[in-house]
């Protein structure tokens, strides 16, 4: 699978979220032939919901189109290293690869501050690939913060 293409699916819906005014995080969840089954983007802030992450959104929309409980033939791309929540539903899913973009040093949970996906106590590990277009998914957050942050760019 083309993790580029992949990846440019997840940008398209993170400019969805960018758009909206929301954390510019875009997700999408391909089956093993490499058709969309499921798609989000951050609704936070316009839901009033902490958990309406683009991942949980993209999970749950590819759940439903499957009609499974488990993804374990799909991939998730998603444009910012997935949180802890998110990180622990790709588990509960058994998602089998996940890759992703822009690295998060706060909350990243596969791999950066913590590492949910690659815990050999829970009992399921997907494949993981971070830093795919990261420089496009980076800067696309900074964007967003900056512009909230009303400052230009340097």
């Amino acid at each position: 699978m083309d993790f580029s293409y992949c990846m440019e699916l997840a940008f398209k819906e993170a400019l969805k979220a960018f758009e909206r005014k929301e954390v510019p995080v875009g997700a999408v969840v391909l089956d093993s032939a490499g058709h969309i089954v499921g798609r989000g983007c951050n609704q936070v802030e316009s839901l009033s919901d902490a958990t309406a992450h683009a991942e949980m959104i993209a999970l749950t929309a590819a759940m439903a189109t499957l009609g499974s409980k488990y993804l374990d033939d799909c991939t998730l791309a998603v444009t910012m290293e997935p949180c802890p929540m998110c990180a622990g539903a790709i588990v509960n899913t058994k998602v089998g690869r996940v890759i992703f973009g822009a690295y998060d040093p706060k909350m990243g949970a596969c791999g950066t501050v913590l590492n949910i996906t690659g815990c050999r106590q829970l009992n399921h590990q997907p494949e993981v690939f971070g830093g795919i277009m990261e420089n496009k998914c980076s800067g696309l957050l900074q964007d967003f913060f900056r512009e909230l942050r009303g400052k230009s760019p340097q």
